[in-house]
């Protein structure tokens, strides 16, 4: 690897241990542009995951063991949610505790939020609903319950394997439009009215949430790398992954994309971008005939990341923050800020090029 993403993958490395500094016990959510100060949670939401893997990312990189304990610790602050009604406990205990290599507790943790998260799938209507811990109506399939929840389902067991592959093909199945379809040819969020036993898409996310559609080919390619989940369907989830791929421009459009592809002159997200790099390095890594197009894209994109959204060390602030990502456009909420997931999957990109991760198991 060229020793440009050696310098970034060292300044990313050198943020995350300033930002330990700066938090202690708390989980940073996003920190803004000018100085480089965090907004912070106190049980770190459905992003504490995150700050944990990148922990855990750190340990790796130094191997010393302070940085082991302090991501063990912050893997521990993660426990209450285990048992949370949230499908975004995908995202926390999947992140939170892939990169832990052998350690026991975090695998104990995330085989108990597995377990939980299997016992709370819905039969009827063939998934793991996204939940209320976090507010807002519970019978919600949404894009971003997918990522993390299709591999966390598919460590709990043979029924666990079935309840990911049912899982990932009811939002295929919700979330992707078909041919020929007058809707928007993605719904990233669509919620169950018990009345008329229907689904309906929500107005909030937008169709055009980029991240979304990163979420959902990231959920796709890890379906893709573990053949327990794909359940005998792997030609359906090459095609919904080329369509994510065409449709959402990833190959030829920007390689960081508008927070909201329908206002293409509205706030970009890099979070987007790095999350989209992760899932393509993963693709590159299952069998078919663009593979190398994808890692090239993939790097082009940790590229693009690496020379214009990251800071150098200007004295202003701190060298090694990913700017320009959107937590929420429509609330104008931290538009332009650097956020803890896209530090992780920027970290965790760059790691895997480097040999620190294996992109097929984190």
């Amino acid at each position: 690897m060229s020793a440009a993403t050696g310098r970034a993958l060292a300044a990313v490395m050198e943020r995350v241990a300033v930002t330990a500094a700066e938090v202690g016990p708390r989980f940073p959510l996003y920190a803004d542009p000018a100085d480089g100060r965090w907004t912070t949670t106190g049980r770190g939401s459905w992003t504490g995951g995150f700050w944990a893997g990148l922990l855990w990312l750190r340990a790796r990189y130094t191997g010393a063991e302070p940085d082991r304990r302090a991501a063990a610790a912050c893997t521990a602050r993660l426990e209450p949610w285990a048992g949370a009604d949230t499908a975004t406990r995908g995202l926390i205990f999947w992140y939170g505790t892939a990169a832990a290599g052998d350690d026991a507790e975090a695998a104990a943790l995330r085989a108990r939020a597995a377990r939980a998260c299997l016992s709370a799938c819905d039969p009827e209507l063939g998934l793991l609903p996204w939940g209320d811990a976090l507010g807002g109506p519970r019978l919600l399939a949404r894009v971003d319950a997918v990522p993390g929840t299709v591999p966390l389902l598919a460590g709990a067991g043979p029924g666990g394997a079935a309840a990911a592959a049912a899982h990932l093909h009811r939002h295929l199945d919700l979330c992707l439009g078909r041919p020929g379809d007058a809707a928007p040819w993605f719904r990233p969020a669509l919620g169950f009215e018990t009345a008329t036993g229907r689904w309906q898409p929500c107005e909030d996310p937008p169709p055009g949430w980029s991240r979304g559609q990163a979420w959902l080919l990231l959920a796709v390619a890890d379906a893709l790398l573990r053949p327990a989940v794909p359940a005998g369907d792997f030609t359906r989830l090459t095609e919904a992954a080329a369509l994510l791929i065409t449709r959402g421009g990833v190959l030829t459009g920007r390689p960081v994309p508008p927070a909201d592809t329908g206002r293409p002159d509205g706030p970009l997200d890099t979070s987007a971008a790095a999350i989209t790099a992760v899932a393509l390095l993963k693709l590159a890594r299952t069998p078919g005939p663009r593979a190398e197009q994808y890692a090239l894209r993939a790097e082009e994109i940790l590229d693009r990341l690496t020379r214009s959204h990251f800071t150098g060390d200007d004295g202003v602030r701190p060298p090694g923050m990913l700017l320009d990502g959107c937590y929420d456009a429509a609330k104008r909420l931290a538009v332009r800020h650097e956020l803890v997931w896209g530090d992780f999957f920027l970290a965790l990109a760059l790691s895997a090029l480097h040999g620190l991760a294996d992109i097929t198991r984190v």
